[in-house]
């Protein structure tokens, strides 16, 4: 039996001897980058099968075996953490549903929101789909797809707060995520030298920016629309959106400087699944309308 597998051995080395000197330059097929290690177990899927896909056909020696999405898992309905710790959200169903029909693996992976830039230029994760604003400097900066939901930055305000309008908020402490266009967007705005110590409380998710708006120690949040009333509603708060808004805007997807394969191909998978009913599906399922989410 050893004399067997040591023929066997010196055999495949003969073999792959040959097949080098036939191979000439060939370059080797790249591999993806393992993920970095968060304080959060990162949710993950094997590969699958790929449906009959022209997505899937057109990229299938380009895409990285696991997908590997950067994501704030704060951020309800894209993209939080369940009761058992799972990590779910509309965000994710669609990265599901496009890994499935390009036979690739599936993995979210939660992240610090203003570490995003280098988690992606590192290659720690493939791409950030999380409610990604899409702005001049994004897309200059990553690959970025086109847009798939509209959006509104927004002031939340408890119930019985004397903050009417945007113009109260002059002398109040005004909350926003670090790094986040909500945040951008006070910044831009005229009253944001007007508010107190002229310089906005900044948080590391917007969970925890309600969550002290509820116990008196913001005054006001300028946050994502969707978000806010997701939270809101869902949570029985009592809190109101007001009806001035800090400004109108996208979400896309972002892909590192020059992966325009990969951008294309999840593209090409969403536009699939919009034909087959699918997008509509999981809009209506999270929003309880099916025109939510705009795959064009």
């Amino acid at each position: 039996m050893r004399m067997k597998k040591l023929f066997a051995a010196v055999l495949a080395i003969m073999m792959c001897v040959s097949v080098a000197a036939c191979g000439g330059n060939s370059a080797a097929p790249a591999s993806s980058a393992a993920p970095a290690s968060s304080a959060a177990e990162p949710a993950s899927e094997p590969a699958s099968e790929p449906a009959s896909s022209e997505a899937a056909s057109a990229a299938d020696t380009t895409l990285p075996e696991t997908l590997v999405v950067g994501l704030d898992a704060s951020f309800p309905p894209m993209g939080f953490m369940d009761q058992n710790n799972n990590v779910i959200g509309v965000d994710i169903d669609l990265a599901k549903a496009v890994c499935e029909k390009l036979g690739i693996g599936f993995e979210a992976k939660p992240i610090d929101w203003d570490a995003k830039d280098m988690e992606l230029s590192s290659d720690k994760i493939n791409c950030i789909w999380n409610g990604l604003t899409i702005t001049d400097e994004r897309l200059e900066a990553y690959e970025m797809s086109p847009a798939y939901m509209d959006n509104e930055q927004v002031i939340v305000v408890m119930q019985d707060s004397e903050i009417k309008a945007k113009a109260d908020l002059a002398g109040k402490t005004v909350a926003a995520q670090k790094d986040s266009s909500g945040l951008e967007a006070l910044q831009g705005d005229e009253i944001y030298a007007s508010i107190k110590d002229g310089v906005a409380k900044e948080y590391g998710n917007y969970v925890d920016a309600m969550t002290d708006l509820e116990i008196g120690r913001c005054d006001a949040i300028v946050m994502d629309s969707i978000v806010a009333n997701y939270y809101i509603t869902m949570n029985a708060k009592p809190m109101v959106v007001l009806e001035d808004k800090m400004s109108s805007e996208e979400y896309g997807i972002a892909f590192k400087k020059g992966n325009t394969a990969l951008k294309d191909a999840v593209w090409g998978a969403l536009k699939e699944l919009k034909e087959e009913g699918k997008i509509a599906e999981i809009s209506n399922e999270w929003f309880g309308r099916d025109d939510m989410i705009i795959i064009e």
